[in-house]
């Protein structure tokens, strides 16, 4: 059975999405006349998902469980994407039991010894973007997580409350907004989380951007992508990163980041990495 929690959150969901989109995308006539709200109405919701106004409205009111048809719909309707339609069904119970609460995460042997035998960039992420793990030169690029106190090594609350990661990142913005999406993705896992809820409510308080991009309702998964970085030692980089899941645990994931060989940013990386042997040259950055 579907939590209200989840019924919500799934109804809020629905609702931002709708406001992204005009009659134009989808394909409806535009009267031309102004609305009082951005964004598709209810009601022209519901005439593309071919269901009444009233079973749409409750949906997003949270008083109503969808069928599959009807999410499968709604994901075509709204023009979802990937990462979007997986967290729609996560939040209508759909893709799965989830269980309400959750032992402490340690990283998998195996996912620590990969760690420790890879010669670039690594962090172990588990649920809720909580950091498990890291080798040298993960810490030398990022940060000393060692530093910080384990109930706050959280990659999302570092992004907003270390001004060294506020500078480590020339697009600051993009790459917190995306973490931000990528945190509200594990939310629509275990949306009943205590510590995930916890760690919402702190930065919504702390941080009026992190309270701003959460409402958006964006959801982002961890996949791959490119990130450029001002490091305070190596001036700077441009990296890829991409992440491996471990097949003994799902929540938790290897994010690598690497360069391509022959360029500034690989021969920034071999300079890291003879510093990182060296612990006492290795500052963090600030």
């Amino acid at each position: 059975m579907t939590s209200s929690a989840h019924l919500k959150e799934l109804g809020e969901f629905l609702k931002a999405r709708r406001s992204e989109l005009s009659p134009r995308t989808v394909g409806l006539p535009d009267s031309g006349t102004r609305r009082r709200v951005s964004g598709l109405r209810r009601e022209e919701v519901a005439q593309l998902a071919s269901i009444s106004t009233d079973y749409y409205t409750r949906l997003e009111q949270g008083r109503m469980q969808p069928s599959v048809h009807v999410l499968q719909t709604l994901v075509r309707v709204l023009h979802l994407e990937d990462d979007q339609r997986d967290y729609l069904l996560d939040l209508a119970g759909k893709s799965g039991a989830r269980p309400r609460t959750m032992a402490r995460q340690k990283v998998q042997p195996q996912l620590r010894r990969l760690l420790d035998l890879t010669a670039t960039p690594a962090i172990v992420l588990g649920r809720r973007m909580d950091v498990l793990a890291w080798n040298a030169l993960g810490a030398a690029l990022v940060t000393d997580f060692a530093e910080v106190p384990e109930k706050e090594r959280n990659y999302v609350r570092l992004m907003f409350t270390d001004p060294a990661l506020r500078k480590l990142y020339p697009d600051w913005e993009t790459v917190a907004r995306t973490a931000v999406a990528q945190l509200r993705k594990e939310a629509g896992k275990y949306p009943q989380d205590p510590r995930l809820v916890s760690l919402v409510g702190e930065l919504s308080v702390r941080d009026e951007d992190f309270r701003t991009w959460w409402a958006s309702h964006e959801v982002s998964a961890l996949s791959v992508g490119t990130k450029k970085l001002r490091h305070p030692l190596v001036g700077e980089l441009t990296l890829d990163w991409d992440t491996l899941t471990a097949s003994t645990d799902a929540d938790q994931q290897l994010v690598v980041w690497t360069a391509e060989p022959g360029t500034p940013s690989y021969d920034g990386l071999r300079i890291l990495a003879s510093l990182a042997a060296d612990p006492a040259d290795v500052r963090r950055p600030g």
